[in-house]
């Protein structure tokens, strides 16, 4: 069920923003979409999700209308501001959006429709297992405006798979993906790496099995073994082992090679594309400061700076909403120097890289270090940008420590 949410100061039961915050509407707005339903809870997973057996009177086939509520509460808010904006991304996020049906994603993304609107070729993705993906069920998405599919593969490998407790049969990665391009999506593939008992060759075999599919976009990430987790009592007890840091760099040194030569370039630490078009406008969002609205349990909101997040139990959240109140929990307004921090740690992550301007202080003057050290590209920073080399991405947090000092 996720880790605990931040603290924060207490949230109006209006949702109402401050009365001095300055919302520019010329800012990028997207909308998150939190579907926290899973059929089984994966050994690794930390995030905000729940299985049957643990939604204590919430119910999956009330979610829509729920998350509606909040949007039209979102609209309210947003242009009580005049701060009305279509939406360019929507994102519908797990948990397993897919275990829902067809019919209720595109109810939600209806009521964001009717609220704001959408951008003239808005970027809309919907997370996906792989064994939910059926012909119909990618028509009917691409009918109700989705224009992109995530499909969690995590590894082609059998025994990798079981380590992380993921149930899918690694076959119907395929036919997901058919499926897909065949009622006329985007696919993008999400792997994990690093995980107890995989080799370096079973990565690659992973690599190779992606390649063979095609996708627009790739996203790996290096396994976290996250406190609470099955995963992380079965290594507290010996059963599995830790992950292993040096194998891990190696897996992305190969990931990065295989990618690179099938034609899908990093632009962000984690993620490749076959071309600009195909990146995550959504995630690229998140990594440039837009402004975002998180819909659902536990989700996270961003405006002009100030962060927000929902109740985490889905009981709690239709019970908020069924009132009329905000499911807002708790919020923040982080200060200029906890903002810098942010906008170095995030932007120095993309292939556009942080403008040297913006580094300030003692952080400036370890630019020629990093450089020596062979962790930022000599040639972009005399050109004023902050890029990383690939050594420089697996040490992008000392990057961010030498440019925070």
């Amino acid at each position: 069920m996720g880790a605990a949410l931040p603290p924060g100061e207490p949230a109006p039961p209006d949702g109402r923003l401050p009365d001095d915050l300055a919302v520019d509407p010329a800012t990028s707005f997207g909308a998150y979409i939190h579907v926290p339903f899973c059929r089984v809870r994966c050994g690794y997973c930390d995030f905000n999700t729940y299985t049957a057996t643990e939604l204590r009177g919430a119910r999956q086939d009330a979610y829509a209308d729920e998350v509606r509520r909040e949007i039209a509460l979102s609209r309210a808010v947003l242009a009580e501001r005049g701060a009305l904006r279509p939406a360019a991304t929507v994102f519908f996020g797990g948990g397993t959006p897919t275990l829902l049906p067809t019919g209720d994603l595109a109810r939600m993304l209806d009521g964001v429709r009717d609220a704001f609107g959408l951008a003239v070729g808005a970027e809309v993705t919907v997370e996906a297992n792989p064994d939910t993906v059926t012909d119909a069920v990618a028509a009917e998405l691409k009918a109700s405006g989705v224009t992109r599919l995530s499909i969690g593969m995590q590894s082609a490998v059998p025994h990798v798979l079981a380590a992380l407790d993921r149930t899918h049969d690694p076959e119907n990665v395929r036919t997901a993906v058919a499926a897909a391009r065949g009622a006329g999506l985007d696919v993008s593939l999400d792997l994990i790496y690093g995980a107890p008992g995989e080799s370096l060759g079973d990565w690659r075999v992973s690599l190779e099995t992606v390649l063979t599919l095609e996708p627009d976009h790739v996203s790996a990430y290096a396994l976290i073994v996250e406190d609470g987790t099955k995963l992380a009592r079965r290594i507290r007890r010996g059963e599995l082992p830790a992950p292993d840091d040096d194998l891990q760099a190696a897996m992305y040194e190969q990931a990065d090679d295989l990618l690179a030569a099938a034609g899908l370039s990093w632009y962000e630490v984690s993620n490749w594309a076959r071309d600009d078009a195909h990146r995550s406008r959504h995630n690229l969002a998140y990594w440039t400061g837009a402004d975002w609205w998180g819909y659902g349990p536990g989700a996270h909101s961003h405006v002009a700076g100030l962060r927000w997040w929902n109740v985490k139990h889905p009981a709690a959240y239709a019970e908020r909403l069924a009132t009329g109140a905000s499911p807002a929990a708790a919020r923040e307004r982080p200060d200029d120097e906890a903002r810098q921090l942010e906008r170095v740690l995030l932007r120095s992550r993309i292939s556009e890289g942080l403008p040297v301007s913006e580094v300030l202080g003692a952080g400036r003057h370890a630019v020629a270090s990093l450089i020596a050290d062979g962790l930022i590209e000599g040639t972009d920073a005399v050109r004023g940008r902050i890029v990383l080399t690939r050594r420089g991405r697996l040490l992008a947090d000392a990057v961010v420590r030498a440019l925070t000092a």
